[in-house]
């Protein structure tokens, strides 16, 4: 939206020309996005504390969880709203995967959003059938995954990029809509399990994002993808205005989310900001840089896996409860040791996933 105000307005008056940056743009995003979480922050809580809109608590997890009961759920609305806001006034709305980002991110934010009403009017912690809930999210991700292959103007953005080697390009055909399918699902759902602990989730996947906010940059630019042998993607680099207003976002999020939580985000928030993940990573095509980055969450998601393959074959669990952060907690770890430590390994994760640019 500023962008198009800036461009009628350069011709006469020389300093909007300095909207036309993506890096400018992009850290205007974030500044926006973090001014919005601050400033609506206080009261969305305050009307979440007035309507009862509290966190229902499995009886079956962790003691010291029961007395976050009636903590404020929902505040993934805050997150929405701001990386909503950001994103509109300081995106090129010409741009198609814009447009795409902002389908997932809400359309998941909606599933999540009636999932939380049935865990909080029902009083139920399970929420939303499971079944419902990946036919819903199926629907969304596969529209947006049959659009990026139709509208894909050459092989390039529909190849999977393997890391670590430089002429390594599978051509996936027909078969990147089922293969993005599962990474926009598959991500959204991870960091809905890793979402237990205050701060668990939004730290990692802001991190995560700012990783792919620097794939998306160079694969825009041509020099720079040429230079690392990243593929040239037209107008991925509009992609950092997004992931900048979701750092944003995030970051004031956390304010009100760090130990001990005022709010929650809720699956509201946990399944939209997978979603945007995993979305990401297919339209800049590192999947697989996704795996390295987003390591906590595809452990998190595996440690259940696990967990539940090995009960019903075995009787036993491997875990003394999953997702794995519970885990530690049940081992005696207090929970923000446990948040700490799991961002510390978000952080070294993503450093590794970047070393793929020169590691070719």
């Amino acid at each position: 939206m500023i962008l198009y105000l800036a461009d009628l307005l350069s011709g006469s008056i020389s300093f909007f020309n300095v909207f036309g940056y993506l890096t400018m743009r992009a850290i205007l995003a974030i500044v926006t996005a973090l001014l919005v979480s601050f400033m609506a922050g206080p009261s969305l809580i305050a009307r979440l504390r007035q309507y009862k809109v509290g966190q229902a608590v499995r009886d079956d997890g962790p003691q010291t969880h029961l007395q976050k009961a009636g903590t404020p759920t929902m505040g993934g609305a805050l997150i929405l709203l701001s990386i909503l806001v950001s994103t509109l006034l300081w995106a090129d709305l010409h741009n198609r995967y814009i447009w795409v980002l902002l389908l997932v991110t809400v359309g998941f934010g909606i599933i999540g959003w009636f999932d939380d009403y049935r865990k909080v009017v029902h009083n139920d912690p399970n929420g939303m059938r499971s079944r419902v809930k990946i036919l819903l999210q199926s629907v969304i991700a596969m529209i947006a995954a049959v659009y990026l292959y139709v509208s894909a103007p050459g092989l390039t953005e529909t190849s999977l990029i393997v890391p670590f080697f430089k002429d390594v390009v599978i051509p996936l055909g027909f078969a990147f809509i089922p293969f993005a399918f599962l990474v926009i699902v598959g991500s959204s759902n991870a960091v809905n399990l890793t979402d237990g602990l205050d701060g668990l989730a939004i730290m990692p996947a802001v991190m995560v994002i700012a990783g792919f906010a620097i794939f998306a940059y160079l694969s825009g630019h041509a020099e720079f993808a040429k230079y690392l042998s990243i593929p040239k993607l037209t107008g991925s680099g509009e992609l950092i205005i997004f992931c900048g207003a979701v750092i944003g976002a995030g970051i004031g999020f956390l304010w009100f989310n760090t130990y001990p939580a005022m709010v929650f985000m809720g699956d509201i928030g946990s399944l939209a900001l997978g979603a945007a993940i995993g979305t990401i990573a297919v339209i800049v095509r590192q999947e697989l840089v996704l795996l390295i980055m987003g390591g906590v969450f595809v452990v998190e998601t595996l440690s259940v896996i696990v967990q539940v393959a090995s009960f019903k074959l075995t009787g036993k669990r491997v875990f003394r409860m999953a997702p794995l952060h519970h885990h530690f907690e049940l081992k005696g770890w207090p929970e923000p040791r446990v948040i700490v430590r799991f961002w510390i390994i978000t952080l070294i994760l993503v450093l590794a996933g970047l070393a793929t640019l020169k590691l070719r």
